[in-house]
């Protein structure tokens, strides 16, 4: 008989089905329970917070030891796949905010992309004098007028990024007449000057009290900092500072070796 428990219905005959459509052969079974839940959540099944069955009930079903279960969904809760509350049971995750390592992205496009509500809002837009290190970046003289913006950008009413970007003016002279709450300035960039090529230097870092302020974030919490360099032709044309929460965003990335 299904049973409902958190909005999933639990049928163990259902359960059993998933399970011996997954991989097998030398497959080990823990790793089979990981790819059932997986799937099901890929594929819209279980959703955030939906509760997993719990222990008992994969036990049961697959008829697999409770070690085997227990590994697969600590494995699971690790990976950030499944979040696991002490005496109440497994629940799926919310999906972490992300973003593809070798590529630059819009980031109104990355969240509305997860089917959530992308809103921005702007710190600061303007001129001024660069200094050497801005200068340096941008292959400016010091002194040359830059231009700035600082636009923090919101996931769900929560913020999610702050960047900072330096542009240069010979390349984006319409730049501060721009709204940044109705495009980003990812989207006006690429349209006066579309991105030839982009360079990423990536650490973890604690942020500034502004910063957290900002982003609304406790002074221990480590952040995610991107700093960005783009080009469009042979012209390098900005630098963005680009920080994250570490708790809410994550970078991706695929290779193949050959």
């Amino acid at each position: 008989m299904a049973r409902t428990v958190g909005g999933v219905v639990v049928d163990p005959a259902e359960l059993a089905r998933w399970y011996e459509e997954g991989a097998g052969g030398s497959v080990p079974a823990y790793q089979r329970v990981k790819e059932l839940v997986e799937r099901q959540i890929r594929d819209g099944h279980w959703r955030e917070d939906d509760a997993l069955p719990s222990e008992s009930q994969f036990v049961d079903a697959l008829g697999l030891s409770r070690m085997t279960v227990n590994r697969a969904l600590r494995e699971l809760a690790a990976d950030g796949v499944i979040r696991r509350v002490m005496g109440v049971g497994s629940f799926v995750a919310e999906r972490k905010a992300s973003s593809a390592l070798l590529e630059v992205h819009n980031i109104s496009d990355e969240v509305r992309g997860r089917g959530h509500r992308y809103g921005a809002r702007v710190l600061s837009l303007g001129a001024e004098r660069a200094d050497e290190r801005t200068a340096a970046h941008l292959g400016l003289g010091k002194g040359d007028p830059v231009f700035r913006s600082r636009v923090v950008h919101l996931e769900d009413g929560v913020p999610l990024q702050l960047e900072d970007r330096y542009v240069n003016p010979a390349f984006a002279p319409g730049y501060l007449d721009q709204d940044f709450t109705r495009q980003t300035p990812y989207t006006f960039l690429s349209k006066v000057a579309p991105l030839g090529r982009g360079e990423h230097i990536v650490e973890a870092v604690l942020a500034s009290p502004e910063e957290c302020a900002i982003l609304d974030v406790a002074p221990a919490e480590p952040c995610l900092l991107i700093q960005r360099r783009t080009w469009s032709r042979d012209a390098l044309v900005s630098i963005a500072r680009l920080l994250h929460p570490g708790s809410r965003y994550r970078l991706e990335g695929a290779f193949a070796t050959h």
